[in-house]
């Protein structure tokens, strides 16, 4: 089985986030990159049905700048993924999904996967719409918040989280596309081994620009800009009456949840 498995760089979760000058994006000379959290679950659940088939190929996929994308694919190479693909790109960056899953699309088409895994949704912009966009266009099955799976002849049963403490079990014909939720599993460290093996493996560098085809972007930033914390204590003093009615006040106009 060949599975395809997209990769994410996004800043770490301890990162202090800074806002460029002109304000159209955030300065990133002194953040730390790390694997999104659900693309790991991703790779790990690619890797554990490798195992359990006791075969197939396992391919990390990823787009973005020269050194935070390749140290993130060596990453995955070292936890046992057996080759990957890098989109190559610099800034400006693609943030419009049909057209980063229209770039995806065109650089593993040949590729011919059983199944490609993605996370859920990425931990900066949370759009959750990439892996099932490259679905749509390879014209593969689709199916969200996978918690488990099992694989069967043709076909892979999984079990889908739903609202309200809910679950549903479905079969889906391969080829496939899943995003994976986090908690499906255990994402394993890389060995020493696995470090050392993972500079012989190839990483594949194509050009975004290569991949492109004419495409009116539906989402761009304008300004982008830091919250502002603003903390505020007031006492309300005052009869039990006019007590509520300030506290009614605050919640209907200032906090805004009546």
């Amino acid at each position: 089985m060949k599975i395809g498995v997209l990769v994410k760089q996004v800043p770490g979760s301890e990162a202090s986030l800074r806002i460029q000058p002109d304000q159209s994006w955030i300065d990133e000379s002194t953040l730390e990159f790390e694997m999104n959290e659900s693309d790991s679950y991703a790779l790990e659940e690619a890797l554990q049905i490798c195992e359990k088939t006791g075969e197939g190929e396992v391919v990390a996929i990823s787009m973005g700048p020269a050194v935070r994308t390749t140290k993130v694919l060596r990453e995955a190479l070292a936890k046992g993924a057996h080759r990957a693909i890098h989109i190559v790109e610099e800034m400006p960056y693609e943030i419009d999904p049909m057209l980063v899953g229209q770039i995806i699309k065109n650089a593993i088409a040949e590729e011919q996967f059983d199944l490609l895994l993605s996370g859920l949704q990425s931990n900066d912009l949370s759009q959750g719409q990439t892996g099932l966009l490259v679905g749509e266009m390879l014209g593969m099955n689709t199916a969200t918040l996978i918690m488990e799976t099992e694989i069967q002849d043709g076909s892979i049963r999984v079990k889908r989280e739903l609202e309200g403490q809910w679950f549903q079990w479905i079969t889906i014909p391969l080829p496939a596309v899943l995003t994976i939720q986090s908690g499906i599993n255990q994402p394993r460290y890389p060995s020493l081994k696995g470090i050392m093996g993972a500079k012989k493996k190839e990483i594949k560098a194509v050009s975004k620009e290569d991949l492109l085809e004419d495409h009116s972007r539906l989402q761009s930033f304008g300004n982008i800009y830091i919250q502002k914390k603003d903390k505020r204590t007031e006492m309300i003093e005052g009869g039990s009456a006019e007590i509520v009615e300030r506290l009614v006040e605050v919640f209907r106009n200032e906090i805004k949840v009546l």
